[in-house]
């Protein structure tokens, strides 16, 4: 080894301890002049000891005495230096706000397989109050695709086909009696509809419960259910469909008389959104026909479609997937569509 390259023992410990110095604080002239004569390749390797190895650094002294340099510096510990970034920062430091977003579900027909329940309620209502209408599967599926709630189905076919005479009386000639005669049919088609579900007959259709589940433990999301029904047959149905345990964890449930306008209007949506406190455009609902499909645009939210027997061959223009039940579809996928940003991974350093 060449006489440049050979340090003693004593003039490594001053140089080592003045360097400590100097990195920390400034560059004194007696300490530069002293680095100044050490070869480049010691010098590196020394800075390199200081700032990267995971001992402290009076463990390389080779005094145990500390030296006036060594009292006055507190150099930060090895697992300050070399802590890594959190997960915020790695994040680009996105909050968990930013990760909010709102999951509605409709009731019939994407929770519940209840299209035949409700038609069949509806002409045994109509036996009763000796209504000479009953309506075919066919036509069904027809009216409710194309109109939501139960009065406006009513108010529709009997404008089209006649008000008809009942135990209720004569058909009715004026817009209150019409109102009236609409209502009490109404209420009654509602417990017969309640007495199915009691007895079992309805079950919820494939996937959904587990979508439901998936999305209570996604931090950041809210979920809400929307229906066209009355608030008395909408949370008589959930209530036994779903128990009340899960239902208690919903953020939400509209029905179709907490609004002025059914399904296509978009008032129910509209007044979710507000309630929820979550912006349109960060709101994902999950209908089964196309009414509630132009519901959901019409008020800015994306819209996944779970079709029904009789929504099957219906066209759904915007929406952002169609699926023949939930069991196709996870709670990610959902979360997937609402929250479309590329997170870039930071860059950390070599050093």
């Amino acid at each position: 080894m060449s006489s440049q390259s050979t340090v003693s023992k004593e003039k490594f410990l001053q140089v080592f301890q003045l360097t400590q110095y100097l990195v920390m604080r400034d560059l004194s002239k007696r300490g530069y002049e002293m680095a100044s004569t050490l070869p480049l390749p010691f010098i590196t390797s020394l800075l390199a000891i200081v700032f990267f190895s995971p001992l402290p650094a009076h463990s390389f002294l080779l005094s145990s005495r500390p030296t006036h340099s060594q009292r006055k510096l507190r150099l930060p510990s090895a697992s300050l230096r070399q802590r890594p970034l959190s997960a915020s920062v790695m994040s680009g430091g996105a909050s968990q706000a930013s990760d909010e977003w709102a999951l509605i579900f409709d009731c019939d027909g994407v929770i519940i397989e209840s299209e035949g329940l409700h038609r069949d309620a509806y002409n045994a209502m109509f036996r009763e109050f000796a209504i000479p209408y009953e309506w075919t599967p066919e036509y069904y599926d027809v009216l409710q695709n194309m109109i939501g709630g139960g009065i406006p189905k009513m108010r529709h076919y009997f404008t089209e086909n006649g008000w008809p005479s009942s135990t209720l009386g004569p058909p009715p000639a004026d817009t209150d009696g019409r109102e009236g005669m609409l209502k009490t049919l109404q209420d009654r088609k509602t417990i017969i509809y309640k007495s199915f579900i009691s007895e079992g007959t309805a079950q919820p259709r494939p996937g959904v419960l587990r979508v439901m589940e998936e999305a209570m433990r996604t931090p950041g999301t809210k979920l809400a259910i929307c229906s066209a029904s009355t608030k008395s047959s909408c949370l008589f149905v959930l209530e036994n469909l779903l128990g009340k345990d899960l239902l208690s964890r919903f953020d939400l449930i509209l029905a179709g008389d907490d609004v002025t306008h059914r399904k296509p209007h978009p008032e129910i949506y509209h007044a979710a959104s507000e309630r929820l406190a979550i912006p349109p455009s960060r709101c994902l609902v999950i209908e089964d026909s196309l009414i509630g499909l132009q519901a959901a645009l019409q008020a800015d939210m994306k819209c996944v479609i779970t079709h029904t027997h009789s929504t099957g061959d219906q066209v759904f223009d915007g929406a952002e997937g169609v699926y023949a039940d939930m069991s196709l579809v996870t709670a990610a996928d959902l979360r997937g569509m609402v929250l479309e940003r590329a997170v870039k991974p930071a860059v950390q350093s070599a050093w």
